[in-house]
């Protein structure tokens, strides 16, 4: 590999892979689920804290692993290869291509609001509850695109990435510049008077819309679950992060920039993203957030904050993110399967790089699967499934930082853990009150999750049984 991504390009890939669709629309859920301006600021704190955490920790083992594969080999390398297997198995099943598909649907959706056409045209394909829509083959479209433009070589898609990640940052901070100045009728002391006291809705479905009917206020272990249910969406709009590990190989001076761009990346993004909420709570009061039309509180705060033309800025906003988003996501996946190859662990063709240095058939292979999941329409389903395995192999990584520390202490660090071991500790309390709350109050998110990470283990055995027996 060629190491064509220098710190900058880095800390690129970080924010472009993290701000996809999520920030503009998971807020709607979390007030649902807790119903305090002060408890929805209050997660994405959290939210944060974990998330930074994490990415200080990583550094360390990126340091000592500076290789192509990401958290796919730190898991290896500590923990055996099952493991790493089982890892690259969900990634490539639903964690990775499943976020490319919901995103490049985000990225349709809101294309439709500028060509209402893709919304009110017939689909192309019904059958039953399964239909094939123009806003999914636009969201094809797209995914097959990116691939293409990232065989061509890294500098296309390094180019791409900064420059759609940068558009994307720019146009969020003039969203949270406008979102203070711009709005005459601050909703901010309204949604600041509930204090502490966390409330759930019951609300009522008429069509697409959630309409509230009444709000109750929570306490205890009630809230505790809301507040659990709440961090799926938050977790899930500050994922991806790690993307820029598996793009070590081609990363200049990876022991230093990697951990450099994770920490800056992570940082910088979730600033950002509490300045927007803090932007919701400023226009809109408790029920404009919590049932926004279609789940989408950003389009409303702008048509606050702009009028009527609002919701073609929110378009063309949320259109620049998910493309840069998708470009990042594109651009390191495939990194991981072709490691992952070359332990013998999946199709020996994703090992090749073409004559731009970069792993040709990888990419296509993880393109045509996002493609089906999106053609499927099963991606947010298995999404919202696999939130909770997501932060539990998070878990497992950060442990790895500590259990090295112990078995094995001679090993170099080129960089070590800020504030260890209070950093990962801390992640790790954090992340297994959130698992723990997610297995009694909201196991629809869990159950599932294991079940596809547990189907690996049969095709990992059947993989290695028939490498012994070439052996």
């Amino acid at each position: 590999m060629k190491r064509q991504l220098k710190l900058w390009d880095a800390v690129m890939l970080v924010m472009g892979s993290m701000i996809g669709s999520g920030i503009f629309i998971v807020s709607s859920d979390m007030m649902r689920n807790l119903g305090s301006g002060y408890w929805l600021i209050a997660v994405w704190v959290i939210t944060a804290v974990m998330t930074v955490a994490a990415a200080i920790s990583y550094g360390e083992l990126s340091s000592m692993f500076p290789k192509a594969g990401g958290q796919y080999t730190y898991i290896s390398e500590i923990f055996g290869k099952m493991s790493g297997f089982l890892y690259g198995w969900g990634l490539f099943t639903v964690i990775q291509t499943g976020t490319i598909a919901a995103v490049a649907m985000a990225f349709g959706k809101f294309t439709a609001y500028l060509v209402p056409w893709l919304n009110d045209s017939e689909p192309l394909f019904q059958n039953g509850g399964f239909k094939i829509t123009w806003v999914q083959i636009l969201a094809i479209v797209i995914i097959i695109l990116l691939t293409y433009i990232n065989t061509k070589g890294v500098k296309n898609g390094k180019i791409l990435q900064n420059l759609f990640t940068a558009s994307k940052i720019l146009a969020l901070v003039g969203l949270i510049l406008f979102g203070f100045l711009l709005v005459k009728d601050s909703q901010w002391t309204e949604n600041m008077s509930l204090g502490w006291n966390g409330f759930q809705d019951f609300g009522k479905e008429v069509g697409n819309n959630l309409l509230a009917t009444e709000w109750k206020s929570i306490g205890g272990m009630t809230l505790m679950g809301g507040i659990a249910a709440a961090m799926v969406g938050s977790v899930f709009s500050s994922v991806a992060w790690e993307n820029v590990t598996f793009m070590s190989g081609e990363i200049e001076n990876p022991k230093k920039n990697v951990v450099k761009s994770m920490v800056l990346g992570t940082a910088a993004v979730m600033f950002l993203y509490l300045l927007v909420n803090l932007v919701y709570l400023n226009a809109l009061d408790r029920d404009g957030i919590a049932f926004a039309d279609k789940n989408r509180p950003a389009v409303a705060a702008s048509e606050v904050i702009f009028g009527n033309i609002g919701t073609v800025i929110m378009a063309v906003l949320v259109m620049i993110s998910t493309f840069g988003c998708i470009n990042g996501l594109v651009l390191a996946g495939a990194r991981v399967y072709q490691t992952m190859a070359k332990d013998g662990l999946f199709f020996k063709s994703a090992i090749e790089n073409n004559k731009h240095d970069v792993p040709e058939k990888s990419l296509w292979m993880q393109g045509i699967w996002a493609s089906v999941l999106a053609l499927s329409g099963q991606y947010g389903d298995l999404l919202d499934m696999i939130s909770f395995v997501i932060v539990l192999f998070y878990m497992i990584t950060v442990f790895g930082v500590i259990y090295l520390r112990i078995k094995k202490p001679e090993l170099e660090r080129p960089y070590k853990t800020w504030l260890y071991p209070v950093t990962p500790v801390l992640y790790l309390l954090i992340g297994t009150m959130f698992c723990v709350l997610l297995i009694l109050y909201k196991p629809q998110y869990t159950w599932p999750g294991f079940i596809l990470i547990l189907l690996g283990v049969p095709v990992y055995w059947y993989i290695n049984r028939n490498r012994n027996r070439v052996g």
